[in-house]
This record gives structure tokens, sequence and C-alpha cells, in this order.
């Protein structure tokens, strides 16, 4: 056999055992993550969109290597434990529990499931961890704050803003687990002399929440920390500029949606650390292991055009202040 024929020959030979040996490769694995939630689905909510734009960036690909079983409560917390045992029975390697009545349920569901939680609480003294140093247990994630919720920060600022307000409204969700974030604003208001009316949101009558405020002559909104509210965010928005109420809201993203102020850090950068998270767990790390994470970095954005609309002078030292204006 001539030296061409010979190469030809072990070449083809070569091709067909690599087609062998490609076609004998086991399938790249699928995991499987569960995403507990308290409130209903919305087309326009963020995580729907930035959770897996963050997972991908991580390697993490939807129908390629990665399969998200999501788990909605639509408003009623009774049904998170149930939800959460769904997730469980879907052999989910790795559960992101959003806010503590998730993690709660989601922890009560399996003890052996790494949970990610993410939320405005205090999960020391919800007892959802050992320490945050080193959690222990099934349990670690990322937090909003670095210390509380932040509502008393957050009422500071919107007094500077509307100095004027006869009394200030915190709206809140029909959800017992705000207790936390309530009692905190309620101190707040105390401290810094605010006639705090507390409205909650029944049913999803927006409008009847609004009604209230306006009968109790409310000049301000602080906005509770909640996902219910990034949901209905727009709903929200809306009738606050209609009735003009300066609006305090808990993510930079809600102002560029036309709310007045925010204070906080970034949710495309929270969804990052997320998403990190669940990349570290997939490849083997333990989350009892894996230190709770607490940003500590926020920023003051505000709404220029809101605050034309709502007829307001803002301070030139709240300004001053602002990371980001939205003109």
């Amino acid at each position: 056999m001539s030296g061409r024929r010979r190469f030809v020959h072990a070449l083809a030979c070569g091709l067909m055992l690599h087609g062998q040996a490609a076609r004998a490769q086991p399938a790249q694995r699928l995991y499987r993550l569960g995403l507990l939630r308290p409130n209903a689905p919305s087309p326009s909510e963020f995580m729907s969109v930035g959770l897996p734009n963050a997972l991908r960036q991580a390697g993490w690909v939807e129908g390629q290597n990665l399969r998200i079983e999501t788990r909605f409560a639509d408003g009623r917390m009774e049904r998170l434990p149930a939800l959460a045992r769904e997730l469980v029975a879907q052999r989910c390697d790795a559960i992101v529990a959003v806010g503590i009545g998730a993690v709660r349920a989601a922890r009560d569901a399996t003890r052996s499931i790494p949970i990610v939680m993410f939320g405005n609480f205090d999960p020391l003294a919800a007892g959802v961890v050992a320490s945050l140093a080193r959690p222990q247990g099934n349990v670690t994630g990322v937090m909003i704050a670095a210390e509380g919720t932040l509502a008393g920060k957050r009422l500071e600022l919107l007094k500077q803003a509307a100095p004027r307000a006869r009394r200030t409204a915190l709206l809140i969700p029909d959800d017992p687990n705000i207790g936390a974030q309530l009692r905190e604003t309620q101190n707040a208001a105390t401290t810094l002399g605010i006639d705090l009316r507390v409205v909650q949101l029944r049913g999803n009558d927006h409008a009847a929440a609004f009604a209230t405020m306006v009968a109790e002559r409310c000049g301000a909104l602080l906005v509770a920390a909640t996902p219910f509210f990034v949901q209905d965010r727009r709903q929200i928005i809306d009738l606050a500029n209609q009735h003009k109420l300066p609006t305090m809201w808990e993510w930079p993203e809600q102002v560029d949606d036309g709310g007045l102020m925010a204070y906080g850090t970034s949710l495309s950068a929270l969804y990052g650390r997320i998403a990190a998270y669940v990349d570290r767990i997939f490849k083997g790390a333990s989350p009892g292991e894996l230190p709770v994470e607490q940003p500590v970095s926020f920023e003051l954005v505000v709404n220029l055009k809101t605050a034309q609309l709502l007829g307001l002078s803002l301070p030139r030292a709240l300004l001053l202040r602002a990371d980001r204006l939205v003109e």
C-alpha cells in the first residue's frame, strides 16, 4: 500500500473511531433549579428575565444544561409549603427561594437540597442560618440589605424630598412576613417625627388603597420592599403620580419606570450574585459553608421627570447626594 493510501486509510479509520467515541459519550447533564416565589407570575417581572440571563452568563442555559422549575404562590402564602414539596419531588439540584415565607417553606420541605435565599429580612433573626459567615445546614444566599431592611433610611430620604407632607403612608402587602419591615418603619417614623399611616393592599385593590391614602391626607408614600410591589409597580406608580404622591421605592429599576426615588442596590447585580451561588452549588459547593452575602454599597436614584410631574421642587442637597438622576 502506498504512503498516500496508508494516510487516507488511517485518516478514515481515525474519523470513524472519533465518530464512534462521540456517539458513546454521555449526554450533558441537565441540572434542575427550583424557583419558589410568593407572588403571581408577571411578564414584566424583573426576575423572570434577570435571573435566567445571569445564569446564562455563568454558563447555565435553559434547554441545554439547565431546567428551571418555577412555582408561584399567587399571593396566597399558605400555598408555599405545598409548592416547596412539589419542587422537592421534582428532584431539583438547588432551590432559589424569594422572601422569608418561601425560605421557611423550602427548608421545611427539605434539609438536603441546597436552598439559595434572596430577600429583605434578617436570616439570623428568622432562624434559617446558624451564622452569616458559616450558615451550616442547607440554606445560604444573598440578602438585599446589610442590616435591617433599609426602611428607616428610605423614610428619612423621603422626608427630605417631601418635607411639607403632613402624613406619610406606608403601603404593605397582605403578607404576615412583613412584620420586621413594618416595625423598622414605625420606629424610624417615631425617631423622625413623621405621622405614619399604614395602608394594607387587600385583594389586589390598588384603587381602594389609594383612596385610603387620600382620605387620610397623606402627602408622601413609602412603598414596602416586597416582591408583590415589584410585580405591581406600574399600577402603583400610575396611581401615586395621579394623586401627586412622592414615592420612595426599593429598587432603582422602579424609578426608571416612573417612581420618584429609590434607595438600594441593583437588581441586576443581585441576580448575578444569586447565579454565582447556584453555579458554585451545581459544581459541588456545600451551602452550609458558603457565607451569606450582604451588599456593601447602595445608590440613591431620583427621577426628575416624575418630580416635575408632581410639581415637586427637590432640595439641592438631595440632588447632589443622588448617585443617578433620571432625566
